[in-house]
């Protein structure tokens, strides 16, 4: 009996294990960055690469650029 009952948890723990392999296998969809522009439908991979590039350090820059707020114990 003890036997049936090992074999069931393994049985149970293998499809566990198959269900959570399959979802990190499935492709996930590509997610922007917050405030970045979407790259055009069109053009090729390359263009698209490129122009998510230069959002990414557009930004980048655009953030740098803001004054740091003074601290109180500064002169």
């Amino acid at each position: 009996m003890r036997g049936v009952f090992s074999l069931i948890g393994l049985v149970v723990v293998l499809a566990l294990v198959g269900v959570l392999a399959k979802k990190q296998l499935a492709p996930k969809p590509l997610v922007m960055p917050v405030g970045a522009a979407s790259a055009p439908a069109s053009g090729t991979v390359r263009q698209q690469s490129q122009q998510i590039q230069q959002d990414v350090k557009k930004a980048i820059e655009g953030a740098m650029q803001q004054p740091r707020p003074l601290s109180e114990d500064s002169p």
